[in-house]
């Protein structure tokens, strides 16, 4: 199949045409940047460009987006020009070249403030029933974005899934205080707890999105780490998030001493995969548990693809107070 990749020069559009080359598929990358993995550069905003783009394609996997850290260096329109009508017009070319698939990549950001419950609150258990409470113009564009996607699906048919993925940028932190308390590979370890996954297991899913989106028709999906914590723990984790993963991971404490290492004091929300360990078929490799294990032996806990693709950083300019300005 011919598969289009658009947002081909950024992280996750690189590693998908990464691996898609060295498959049966011809992978046809897409972006505004030119790079290794892009044969086509134009803006998705271009509804032209956009239908050439299309030509003898089978499958698009949309990747292409501005992304939180452009919030406070770009305009709400620059905003909607990429994510909703770049996304219509890749829309509207899918369903006129009558293609297999669509696979959309969204974010867990789309559920905003949902995420972060009042003073004395349990943590949230975050699942593709939870309703999002959009914050910034990244969010509203998103969710924009997966509602263009449904509406694409019930109107023509299209065959269309969204995998709403969670952390996988190897950036540091865009919180001043995380970095001041954490070592970046100590906070990143953390979060695969309960809101973040390597870039492998996150091309895993859109993998099998493109094989399943026929028969599946269209969904929402949170791909994320698969947790540790169920909803007994969600109190607990808002009070003494050390002590539920000392109960879970008792070898942890050993290994975070070691290292100078701490565990974050409290976890806000959890990210359930559960839907798409079911629907997709998706199994990913690198969770909290397989990580402390390589840390243990030595190892790097990433996967091969995260170390290959690196960090791209997301402006040209280089800020002084942090990877990118915070609004």
């Amino acid at each position: 199949m011919r598969i289009l990749v658009t947002g081909s020069a950024g992280h996750l559009g690189e590693a998908l045409v990464r691996t898609l080359r060295g498959g049966e598929h011809e992978p046809i990358g897409a972006d505004i940047l030119p790079s290794r993995y892009t044969e086509l550069v134009g803006s998705i905003a271009d509804a032209d460009h956009v239908n050439r783009c299309l030509d003898g394609v089978d499958v698009v996997v949309h990747a292409a987006t501005l992304h939180k850290p452009h919030v406070a260096t770009h305009q709400p329109r620059d905003f909607v020009d990429t994510n909703v009508t770049g996304t219509l017009n890749l829309l509207e070319a899918a369903v006129r070249r009558g293609v297999r698939a669509f696979v959309f990549t969204s974010t867990t950001s789309v559920f905003g403030r949902a995420l972060s419950p009042k003073e004395g609150e349990p943590a949230a258990w975050i699942t593709e029933e939870t309703v999002p409470v959009v914050k910034n113009i990244y969010g509203v564009t998103k969710a924009a974005a997966e509602d263009l996607c449904e509406l694409f699906h019930r109107r023509s048919g299209l065959p269309c899934l969204i995998l709403r993925t969670s952390r996988f940028f190897p950036e540091a932190d865009d919180s001043a205080e995380i970095r001041a308390r954490y070592a970046d590979e100590n906070a990143k370890t953390n979060e695969l707890l309960y809101r973040r996954v390597d870039i492998a297991d996150v091309v895993g899913a859109h993998l099998l999105a493109i094989a399943r989106a026929p028969s599946l028709g269209f969904g929402r999906y949170i791909i994320s780490a698969t947790t540790p914590f169920d909803r007994d723990d969600l109190a607990e984790l808002r009070r003494d998030a050390a002590a539920v993963v000392a109960r879970r991971f008792p070898d942890f404490r050993a290994e975070y001493e070691r290292r100078g290492w701490s565990m974050f004091p409290t976890i806000d929300r959890v990210y359930v995969n559960e839907r798409a360990r079911r629907d997709l078929g998706w199994s990913p490799t690198y969770d909290f548990r397989q990580a402390l294990d390589r840390l243990k032996a030595g190892e790097d806990a990433r996967s091969a693809l995260a170390r290959d693709v690196g960090s791209k950083g997301y402006h040209a300019t280089t800020f002084a107070d942090g990877p990118y300005p915070v609004e």
